[in-house]
């Protein structure tokens, strides 16, 4: 909010895409999550790249970085920004049978780069699902979030010091 205003609504209390145009470009950076819950069998398939559609983790780590560059495409109100990198990582629990996502989206620019690490955190998501669904359906998806922002007139946010508990 600005000025205790909403900022995506004009006069009319209409969606419009916030001017951003006035703000300075600075360094933003944002990191998001995601888990993918899978059962045992599925894990191990997964991990011995035995899935008849692929490598399911280099097959989503594409799917997440052309996300991030997509992300206006599919967010309404969201700016087309110039994306400096993006990086897909996955974290493998044998213990939990899960499959942590984080993604780490930058960029020079006038607004932040959240929207397409959630976005790319989720499609890399849906992407295991989509690879794995043959073998199992009640693959769950959760825990998608932003894990940490910097840069921009709001500074610094981490989930961890929101989120205790």
């Amino acid at each position: 909010m600005e000025n205790g205003e909403l900022t995506h609504f004009n006069g009319q209390g209409r969606a419009r895409m916030v001017d951003v145009g006035e703000k300075p470009a600075t360094i933003r950076q944002a990191v998001a999550a995601a888990t993918v819950r899978v059962n045992r069998h599925t894990f191990e398939l997964i991990q011995a790249g035995g899935m008849k559609k692929g490598d399911v983790l280099a097959v989503a780590q594409v799917a997440g970085i052309m996300a991030a560059k997509r992300t206006p495409d599919v967010i309404p109100m969201c700016h087309p920004i110039p994306l400096t990198g993006v990086d897909v990582a996955f974290e493998m629990d044998e213990a939990q049978c899960t499959i942590a996502i984080t993604v780490a989206a930058r960029c020079t620019g006038q607004t932040g780069v959240e929207m397409e690490a959630l976005t790319a955190a989720s499609v890399a998501a849906l992407t295991i699902y989509d690879m794995c669904k043959a073998v199992q359906r009640d693959i769950v998806i959760e825990n998608i979030h932003l894990v940490e922002k910097s840069g921009g007139k709001s500074g610094l946010y981490r989930w961890e010091e929101n989120h205790r508990g």
